[in-house]
């Protein structure tokens, strides 16, 4: 009886491993078939959030936007589709940008309250979780270069100021005067804000006036995420920073796991909006731990960050991304962001405003 007793619980024991391992394997399957590629490579990219309203764009500034958008990431486009890196394709991508007076990075960027112009940026590389950075230059002319450069010779992930510069040199980067960056319309954006100041001093009631180019003198930022066909992410990010800045601020754009991430694991994510709280909320890491430890999508995991922890915090702004599979999100809570996506089937989308 005993050896009847023991037989029918040794059956029943191995059916039910037999059970659990069917459900596994019908989980994982299930999981798989959640996960499947939906694009070979991608590319998306942004060009800074903010209050980007139509009314306050003319036909010719929204058409010259979205014309320098295109051909940036056509540039990117075409390195992924040839069969080239994600980490390449990023870096020339954000170049194209930085060398445009539209964007807040580069030749366009913002000026401090000293009337000088001072870059941040950076780029990681999702295979191997190496990253680059450079904080407080003034005259690198495209700083996601000294960002690569710093990422792939030097020991170190941030340099910042004169040392920064001077690796820039010693690397045979593109050094340019520092007048190379003024551009009239970010210099009277700043003495229109230094003049709200004084008026804001002057009057009790601290009223000022409204102009939609220097409301988001905290916005800014260009940058861009993407999926090579060997199944790399990258993610770059590159910014004048903030206009009217002082002590040397650096925001989140340089700033590992808060403007800028990548991991092939996840996803690539590179943000634009309000550094201090991108910083606070680390934005772009928390978007890929949301995925690998909740198993968020990519799109829910930017929605919970952006929509839901950023706005609590009071910070406004958005992300672009791309996950390992090739899915493409542009995520922000502000009126608008630049912005534009490319799949591996060439078509492209371009947006300014909230749609």
């Amino acid at each position: 009886m005993k050896k009847l007793l023991f037989l029918s619980i040794l059956i029943l024991s191995f059916l039910g491993c037999k059970n659990k391992e069917e459900l596994n394997v019908q989980s994982n399957n299930e999981k798989e078939t959640t996960e499947q590629k939906v694009n070979d490579f991608a590319i998306v990219i942004h060009g800074g959030a903010g209050t980007i309203l139509k009314e306050n764009m003319t036909p010719e500034l929204e058409d010259a936007y979205k014309s320098k958008l295109e051909e940036a990431i056509k540039v990117g486009y075409e390195i992924l589709k040839n069969g080239g890196s994600s980490l390449d394709a990023v870096q020339k991508t954000i170049n194209v940008m930085e060398d445009s007076p539209l964007f807040n990075a580069g030749k366009g960027a913002v000026f401090t309250n000293a009337e000088t112009n001072e870059h941040d940026a950076s780029i990681m590389d999702g295979k191997t979780l190496k990253a680059g950075a450079s904080a407080g230059t003034s005259n690198v002319r495209n700083p996601i270069n000294l960002a690569r450069a710093i990422m792939d010779h030097s020991p170190h992930v941030m340099l910042a100021g004169k040392g920064a510069e001077t690796f820039a040199k010693e690397q045979g980067l593109d050094l340019v005067d520092p007048s190379y960056f003024y551009t009239e319309r970010r210099f009277n954006a700043l003495q229109k804000i230094k003049e709200t100041e004084k008026v804001e001093m002057d009057h009790d009631d601290k009223q000022a006036f409204y102009d939609p180019f220097i409301k988001d003198s905290k916005y800014g930022t260009v940058g861009c995420v993407a999926l090579d066909k060997n199944g790399n992410l990258t993610a770059g990010t590159s910014t004048g920073g903030m206009t009217n800045k002082r002590w040397g601020r650096i925001g989140d754009s340089p700033i590992i796991g808060a403007g800028n991430y990548a991991n092939n694991a996840t996803c690539a994510v590179s943000g634009t909006g309000w550094g201090e709280f991108f910083i606070r909320a680390m934005v772009a890491h928390d978007i890929s731990a949301l995925m690998e430890y909740k198993g968020l999508t990519l799109q829910e995991a930017s929605k919970e960050v952006i929509q839901k922890k950023l706005t609590e915090l009071g910070g406004d702004g958005g992300i672009v991304a791309v996950d390992k599979n090739g899915n493409m999100v542009a995520e922000f809570n502000t009126a608008g962001m630049y912005r534009a996506t490319m799949n591996d089937k060439g078509e492209l989308t371009i947006a300014i405003y909230k749609e």
